[in-house]
């Protein structure tokens, strides 16, 4: 489903290279005016008409370019090391007089027990939007189902999954569920100074996400457990320390049952159900076999 309005918005994206942005702009109208900026000009988006643009987040000058005149900015930033990336992103959102800000947050930021670097980091960049005098709609998901792609190589190769705490419960959300939420929010007044917390239908463990894959690819696979030594060792040959530490706190918050609750936010925001793990991973099998 599209999303629609009667008028036409120009509307910017950051994080044009990575996941999210990509898909925001499948459910935006045509008729909108679209730039799609990156710390590169290299882009997942092909979209016809719209502009793409390499901004150095490292200098505000270089953003306000590419955000003046923007009814809506949907914001993503992807680095709790770099803050300074958001606070320039949101300076240039100011001096260009952007309309309407739509930050791709976390649900985290709700759980007072949640104090790791990435949460604290996604409260710090809210409260910013909220103090900045742009209308702002804060988007609040979950684990990315996309998450489960980081077992692909180990299913292929060994019919092995992995995981800190496997029993314990996480409110998993598709991608596209957290885009297409996005489009509908992106400069309507309507959502202006509201906070949507988007997970997915039901609550499951990396045991029953296994068990998933294991029957749609129908051969059996293991779920291992990682200790917290091995699952830290993990994190840390692709993040910095840090990140590993808030990511092995982030399970232990998880194993206490912090991310097990659901919510109806994608279905009254897109009016359909939200997406199963089922119905995620049929949809990109290929990518697991």
């Amino acid at each position: 489903m599209t999303a629609t309005a009667t008028t036409s918005r120009h509307i910017v994206l950051t994080g044009a290279t990575g996941q999210i942005a990509p898909l925001v702009v499948r459910h935006l109208a045509a008729h909108h005016r679209l730039t799609l900026t990156s710390r590169t000009a290299r882009t997942t988006t092909r979209r016809p008409g719209a502009e793409h643009v390499a901004c150095d987040y490292d200098a505000p000058e270089s953003l306000v370019d590419a955000f003046r005149g923007a009814d809506a900015l949907f914001v993503v930033t992807n680095d709790p090391t770099r803050p300074e990336h958001d606070r320039n992103i949101l300076k240039a959102a100011v001096e260009a007089s952007v309309g309407h800000i739509v930050k791709l947050s976390a649900a985290a930021v709700h759980d007072r027990g949640a104090q790791d670097l990435v949460t604290r980091w996604q409260r710090d960049n809210e409260e910013r939007i909220r103090r900045s005098g742009i209308p702002w709609t804060m988007i609040q998901p979950r684990l990315f189902m996309s998450h489960a792609l980081a077992w692909a190589s180990s299913i292929r190769t060994a019919g092995v999954t992995y995981a800190l705490h496997p029993h314990s419960r996480n409110a998993c959300i598709a991608p596209e569920d957290i885009a297409e939420a996005s489009a509908r929010v992106l400069g309507d007044a309507q959502h202006h100074f509201r906070s949507y917390e988007l997970t997915g239908p039901q609550s499951l463990t990396a045991h029953e996400q296994s068990a998933v894959l294991a029957e749609l690819l129908g051969r059996p696979l293991v779920c291992r457990e990682l200790s917290r030594a091995e699952a830290h060792a993990s994190y840390s040959r692709r993040y910095p320390t840090a990140m590993a530490d808030a990511l092995v706190a982030s399970a232990e918050r998880q194993l206490a049952g912090a991310k097990a609750r659901t919510t109806d936010t994608v279905e009254r925001l897109t009016g359909r159900p939200a997406t199963t793990f089922a119905e995620w991973a049929a949809r990109h099998r290929d990518r697991f076999v």
